[in-house]
């Protein structure tokens, strides 16, 4: 059909990393980034029932010394883990949690954000021996480079090749 993308062209190319894959000091650069909108912020805030004026209300930011509504920052933090996940956890395991969350400073709508991690520890998970544990740092800059937000993520990770069934 005329006018159609040709979608053999957008090539998927699942990382599925497995614990071996990854190594303390490793560096990845997440692709693409997001720009995040008004609309991302109030639907994002309203579907989480985060009814803080702050989030919901330009003339409340405006009084509190915004020059907008800024983005609720739950909602940058969701962003920017959602951003990693190809490179770090597309492989499969559970999420063990965010530590050490540092919101620099306030995003606006509008704002494109990046994210890159490193690599901080690996370890044997004592439970799975099938998995180990791994924990990055990510950092999250807007389009000029600077930095938005910091925060450690740990995830257990499987073992093994990538498309080989855990046993």
């Amino acid at each position: 059909m005329a006018g159609q993308p040709d979608f053999s062209e957008f090539e998927l190319v699942p990382h599925e990393n497995r614990f071996e894959s990854f190594h303390p000091g490793q560096r990845f650069v997440h692709h693409w980034g997001r720009t995040l909108t008004a609309a991302d912020t109030m639907q994002f805030s309203t579907s989480t029932c985060a009814w803080r004026p702050l989030y919901v209300n330009r003339e409340y930011a405006k009084a509190d010394g915004h020059p907008d509504v800024p983005v609720n920052p739950a909602l940058l933090l969701c962003t920017a883990v959602g951003l990693s996940v190809e490179d770090l956890s597309e492989g499969g395991g559970p999420f063990l949690g965010v530590n050490d969350v540092e919101f620099v400073r306030p995003v606006y709508p509008g704002v494109t954000i990046t994210a890159e991690s490193v690599v901080e520890e690996t370890r044997e998970s004592q439970s799975r021996p099938s998995a180990g544990i791994v924990t990055w740092r990510t950092t999250v800059t807007d389009e000029t480079g600077e930095v938005v937000l910091t925060y450690r993520r740990t995830n257990l990770v499987r073992k093994g090749e990538p498309g080989e069934v855990p046993a």
